[in-house]
């Protein structure tokens, strides 16, 4: 089958990831491949040709200095991405049935939900984040022949009162988050950012008495300098931005791993990865990590009770590593992820929210 993907065009498809929707993409991409399906992925520049990319061509728009002076103008990034898409749309609308059979949005940009009845082609689009106004937007007036798809249930139940989406979990490639041996240090990983709050991943660790690793990609300095960087020593490292072997190594040898959102996260691919690793996992039972983690993969703490998490650290640390390694193989494989999407790209069906 000839499948188009639609990535982010912020960032691109290549190693280090930037955060999930990228890693997910990645996996998704290679496992079609490898199931022999021709993939094309429509990403940010830098993406990973081997994965079939295509370069999105969000440096090549620059507006007119009439369109500049104009006192309610977009910003210049917001004016690439929508020129990037709308130049995808319009050639998927022209060229795409001669070239794809599906085409599986992954985008957060609204044009690909609102231009897709006019591509003529089956259409996806998976829903990674919490309901955004741009996109509900383009949901309530498109026609829809799209199928939508939820990460999770609790992301699916976020969107129900704009769509009835048909829930497929994100899935891991156990093949590669390997089983690791464990050791004494806890780890935290992910996008240094205030909403994954690692500051209190710092704290938590340091009130169970465990030493603490942090990796992942520092994407607002000002929040690292001011909240990460003045707690690092005495047992805190900043590893910094891993490539995936090196990360699985990390992971895999860690005793532990925190998981600290102040949000909803809409599934906690960082918990699915650490599972897979025989990580037991402490996390704040905010969004989908309930759904995820289950009572074998790790425990849960009430949000943003950093106590609460220092004693789901304690209580998890010890879990029996093949047991957490066997719970993510059971419920967060990619292989069912992309079995679930075969599905929905020949048109059978997958069993909807309930």
């Amino acid at each position: 089958m000839r499948v188009c993907l639609i990535a982010s065009s912020r960032f691109p498809i290549a190693e280090p990831f930037q955060g999930g929707l990228e890693a997910h993409t990645a996996a998704l991409g290679s496992a079609l491949i490898e199931r022999g399906h021709e993939v094309t992925i429509f990403a940010a520049p830098g993406s990973d040709p081997a994965l079939g990319a295509v370069e999105l061509p969000v440096r090549r728009f620059e507006p007119s200095p009439a369109a500049r002076a104009d006192v309610g103008a977009h910003p210049e990034t917001w004016l690439r991405e929508h020129h990037a898409y709308l130049a995808l749309m319009l050639d998927l609308i022209e060229h795409g049935r001669d070239r794809f059979d599906v085409v599986h949005n992954n985008s957060l940009h609204h044009l690909p939900i609102a231009m897709a009845a006019a591509t003529g082609l089956r259409f996806l689009t998976t829903l990674h984040t919490p309901p955004v106004g741009w996109l509900e937007s383009a949901i309530a007036l498109a026609p829809s022949p799209s199928t939508y798809v939820a990460v999770s249930r609790h992301t699916a139940d976020a969107w129900a009162h704009a769509v009835r989406p048909v829930v497929i979990p994100n899935g891991v490639d156990t093949q590669r988050w390997v089983p690791g041996p464990g050791g004494e240090r806890a780890i935290w990983t992910g996008r240094l950012v205030p909403e994954k709050a690692p500051h209190l991943a710092i704290e938590a660790a340091r009130r169970a008495g465990l030493p603490l690793d942090l990796a992942g990609p520092v994407l607002d300095r000002a929040y690292f300098d001011e909240a990460i960087a003045p707690r690092l020593g005495d047992g805190i490292r900043y590893l910094g931005h891993l490539g995936s072997t090196d990360l699985v190594a990390a992971v895999g040898t860690s005793r532990v791993a925190l998981v600290s959102p102040r949000w909803d996260e809409p599934y906690g691919l960082v918990a699915a990865e650490a599972m897979a690793c025989g990580t037991p996992v402490a996390a704040f039972a905010r969004g989908a990590l309930p759904e995820v983690i289950g009572p074998r993969g790790g425990r849960l703490a009430q949000p943003d009770d950093v106590d609460a998490l220092a004693r789901a650290a304690v209580d998890a640390r010890d879990l029996d590593r093949g047991a957490v390694r066997a719970h993510a193989v059971e419920h967060c494989d990619l292989r069912r992820m992309v079995d679930d999407y075969e599905r929905l790209y020949s048109g059978s069906p997958v069993e909807a929210m309930a």
